[in-house]
């Protein structure tokens, strides 16, 4: 581990990372700042063999979050048939936002208000989530956690959570995992008998009331909560020089006053 303490944003980073690890040759889809470092970390430390897509029709080796298009490093091409062969066989981890996220995780990305037909706000829409979570193993990633963000129900659902799932039936619902929660926060999980949003840690410097308060809804506490891990001293140096040597990182996850 590093000497100094870590920066709130390498924390995240690296609890993003985690989320990665076990997925061996499958397919990366991070969108987002904090989800595309941590995904880039993953594939540079214990995931050598993770595919990393870069939004178009490429898979990519580089390491660095953000690389120009001259100085990509091409590992193969990925036309609209391949992506979609892969999606609909659930070999894609993939990590989204979420405006809201629910505690079975369910997530809002759509709109907000009581009314979706006449929402008081409009937001992306439902964009990819509803294929995501139905046929691929889906993570989010919350920059802000607030009791407006962690709802005991979602306004609109977009993702599906374990328990539409659940309804589904297993056939259906066969490649459906929501496995992780990361915020500025803490780390959450799913890993319960009826599949509750679980605290699995919390970030240096926060405690489990912080967490209760900044959240809407019960989480399920295990008795005892670690604290997130933070970087090593090479993971480190990789999101430092290589990977986001800009900070990019700080700037969506400042630190704590």
């Amino acid at each position: 581990m590093t000497d100094d303490p870590a920066r709130r944003a390498d924390v995240c980073a690296v609890a993003v990372a985690d989320c990665f690890a076990g997925d061996g040759a499958s397919l990366a889809n991070p969108i987002g700042i904090i989800p595309m470092i941590g995904g880039r970390l993953a594939r540079a430390t214990g995931e050598p063999e993770l595919m990393m897509t870069d939004g178009e029709a490429t898979l990519i080796a580089n390491h660095a979050a953000s690389v120009a298009p001259d100085d990509r490093v091409i590992e193969t091409y990925n036309p609209y048939r391949r992506m979609f062969d892969v999606v609909w066989s659930g070999r894609r981890h993939v990590m989204m936002g979420a405006t809201q996220v629910d505690r079975y995780g369910n997530q809002n990305i759509a709109a907000l208000g009581p009314d979706p037909h006449r929402p008081a706000v409009q937001l992306l829409g439902l964009r990819g989530a509803p294929g995501n979570t139905i046929n691929d193993t889906t993570s989010y990633w919350v920059a802000r956690h607030a009791p407006k963000a962690f709802v005991a129900v979602v306004d609109v659902v977009c993702g599906i959570g374990w328990d539409r799932a659940a309804d589904l039936g297993p056939v259906a619902a066969r490649f459906h995992e929501i496995r992780r929660v990361v915020s500025n926060l803490g780390v959450f999980d799913f890993e319960t008998d009826d599949h509750r949003m679980r605290i699995r840690s919390v970030h240096p410097g926060v405690t489990v009331d912080d967490v209760a308060a900044a959240t809407g809804f019960a989480l399920e506490v295990p008795d005892s909560v670690p604290t997130t891990r933070v970087p090593t001293s090479e993971e480190q140096a990789l999101l430092d020089d290589i990977i986001d040597p800009s900070g990019t990182r700080y700037r969506e996850v400042p630190d704590p006053e």
